[in-house]
């Protein structure tokens, strides 16, 4: 039995949205917020961002929201008819990737999180405390998948793949969606702190070994400090 997300993508949209068939019982975990809309037999439940039960499990949604700027709560949709549908929108402008999970694994920047199927996982894990203080992946946490399914990745702008068969590559960390969990990654500034003012280039993702890598083409850090200037805010009196 295929247990995978059946999903759609609309070729025809810039900006696509994501329809999702449910079959009774089937469960989808989705990003707070990017419900567009849904039929009847679909129901969204919101739930602790955590494994376990009773207060550990309350415990253990409060230290993750803590620690690595992660929501303690998360959406499930669930669909009580073999006829549900659900259609999503990311937050952001730009394209969505489906990511088969199985033989191969992934770990998410932030904001990168759009679904996951009810037959799969993710959890945090823990960082060094030098990639938790430069990188943009939650913190000391960062969101690796597990099990078998299909997880919807979203970018702001346009994706590509990059496939590194025992190469290097360094990526500025804000243009990085997703990659193997596989790779070796090591987050740093690039060429130190004072050349990386000079440059305007910032924190750099180096990774290397076997494995893909989803970039995203526009920076939403550049993008929200070109808009400052035109943004009006309320000083008082």
């Amino acid at each position: 039995m295929d247990n995978r997300m059946k999903y759609t993508i609309d070729s025809n949209m810039q900006f696509p949205l994501v329809e999702i068939a449910l079959e009774a019982g089937e469960s989808a975990y989705i990003q707070q917020g990017s419900m567009v809309y849904h039929t009847p037999s679909v129901a969204l439940n919101t739930r602790l961002n955590a494994r376990g039960s009773g207060l550990g499990k309350l415990v253990g949604a409060l230290g993750r929201a803590m620690t690595s700027g992660e929501s303690m709560f998360i959406t499930e949709a669930v669909s009580s008819s073999d006829d549900g549908k659900l259609a999503l929108a990311p937050s952001m402008p730009g394209q969505v990737v489906a990511l088969e999970l199985g033989a191969k694994q992934y770990r998410l920047n932030d904001g990168a999180f759009l679904a996951l199927d009810g037959s799969a996982q993710y959890k945090m894990e823990r960082q060094s405390v030098g990639r938790a203080f430069f990188g943009g992946q939650g913190g000391l946490f960062v969101m690796t998948t597990e099990g078998q399914g299909t997880l919807l990745a979203n970018s702001f702008g346009s994706i590509k793949k990059i496939e590194l068969n025992g190469e290097s590559i360094t990526i500025d960390n804000a243009h990085v969606v997703a990659w193997s969990r596989d790779l070796n990654y090591d987050i740093h500034l690039e060429n130190g702190f004072l050349q990386s003012i000079g440059t305007g280039e910032g924190i750099v993702n180096t990774f290397s070994g076997y494995g893909e890598i989803y970039v995203q083409s526009l920076n939403l850090q550049t993008f929200a400090a070109a808009l400052q200037p035109f943004i009006v805010t309320n000083t008082g009196n």
